[in-house]
């Protein structure tokens, strides 16, 4: 595959809307591109139409590329300026899935045919997909999943942990505060409270750290709040039951704890001769286990992941497809 038909498929996938619950058009897309490259293509059905994408040359994979192709919101297309594209995607992750196609392609051509593809919908909220996909895992040795890490190996990712703090009151006239009892009030104090807690460190993650991206409470402005809660946002350097124990401790009077969601953190396997660091984010590699010994690898930066300006150079996602070929023949040398 040329550059410029790996930029063309690029675009054309950045072009389909697919953030996540609504990824059926994209993996359809790529399934037929990757059956016109002559791969032996599985679609493996999601609800609501949606679907990952797995295929391989027909021989065993002992090395397979895999990545995300559904987004977050809001979608805008493609466009290129200069060596830049832009678009939802172009670097979260359909030039990397494009890339690592382009990989596989380069691979096969020169007589290597041990490479499989795993592509997946729902990343972005919860890793539906790649919790499918393992169930499908054929017995390869490595896994090189691909997000944005600036074309370095990741050594590290943080984990999520996820918790829900409720606080209860009782309902009153706000003329008669004395005869109600203040959610809002309670749940305040905790998280004040929270504030102050000694969180845990690792020496490759560093220190734990959260944000509370939700809150709610009240009925009224001139009710003395009944309910109110607040969802917090850990990005773990280790077990979150430490986290949840924590918190407890010290607010445990004040609300209860509702775990929403955990994914580990985890260490990866690096090969020497590439660069590698620690990453705050999190992958699907814990729910793609069954797939081999991770790896972790793409172009493009985390820094503008996610925003109303994501891109990538043409650059990086030609040195990307190096990476990964030298990367695959490394990897497949080793398993025989």
């Amino acid at each position: 595959m040329d550059s410029l038909t790996q930029l063309r498929l690029t675009r054309a996938l950045v072009d389909i809307d697919s953030t996540t619950g609504r990824e059926g058009d994209a993996g359809r897309f790529i399934a037929r591109t990757l059956r016109d490259l002559h791969y032996d293509v599985l679609e493996q059905p999601l609800e609501d139409g949606r679907l990952n994408v797995i295929a391989n040359t027909g021989e065993p994979a002992g090395v397979v590329f895999s990545t995300h192709f559904d987004c977050v919101p809001p979608f805008f297309p493609s466009r290129v300026e200069g060596d830049v594209l832009f678009g939802r995607g172009s670097c979260d992750a359909k030039g990397i899935l494009m890339a690592q196609v382009a990989a596989a392609e380069r691979l096969r051509a020169k007589g290597e045919r041990r490479v499989g593809l795993v592509f997946v919908a729902g990343e972005e909220r919860g890793s539906d997909g790649a919790r499918a996909a393992n169930t499908l895992a054929n017995g390869s040795r490595f896994l090189i999943n691909g997000e944005p890490t600036d074309n370095r190996l990741g050594a590290a990712t943080r984990g999520i942990y996820r918790v829900k703090l409720r606080a209860k009151g009782r309902a009153a006239h706000s003329s008669l505060p004395h005869l109600g009892e203040s959610a809002i009030d309670k749940l305040l104090d905790a998280l004040v409270a929270v504030r102050q807690i000694d969180w845990p460190s690792d020496p490759l993650l560093g220190d734990t750290f959260y944000s509370v991206g939700l809150i709610n409470g009240g009925v009224a402005p001139n009710v003395i709040s009944p309910s109110a809660e607040a969802e917090l946002m850990f990005r773990t350097v280790g077990d979150h039951r430490e986290l949840h124990e924590l918190i407890k401790s010290r607010v445990g009077g004040q609300v209860s704890l509702e775990d929403v969601l955990d994914v580990p953190p985890i260490r990866l396997k690096t090969v020497p001769g590439f660069a590698a660091e620690t990453f705050p984010f999190t992958t699907d590699i814990p729910w793609l286990d069954r797939w081999g010994a991770p790896l972790l690898l793409g172009p493009g930066s985390v820094t503008v992941a996610h925003t109303d300006h994501e891109h990538v150079t043409l650059p990086e996602l030609a040195r990307a497809v190096d990476l990964y070929e030298t990367l695959a023949r490394q990897l497949l040398s080793q398993s025989g």
